[in-house]
């Protein structure tokens, strides 16, 4: 991943930053607890395409 394109990508949700996560080849928003993939080395900053941080069992109200 470009150091410089990590430098003015952001979240499309909340503007906000995105780390990037080089193992699971995907960029974090810590704020809206998503994961946008990366494939062949392009970002697909999509919100319906990102994964969801949050664990299925907490999203269904379980504790």
């Amino acid at each position: 991943m470009n150091p410089r394109l990590l430098d003015i990508l952001v979240c499309p949700i909340c503007k906000g930053q995105l780390d990037y996560d080089k193992k699971a080849q995907e960029l974090i928003c810590h704020a809206d607890k998503l994961a946008y993939p990366i494939r062949d080395g392009i970002p697909t900053m999509w919100a319906d395409q990102a994964r969801d941080l949050i664990p299925a069992l907490a999203q269904d109200g379980a504790a």
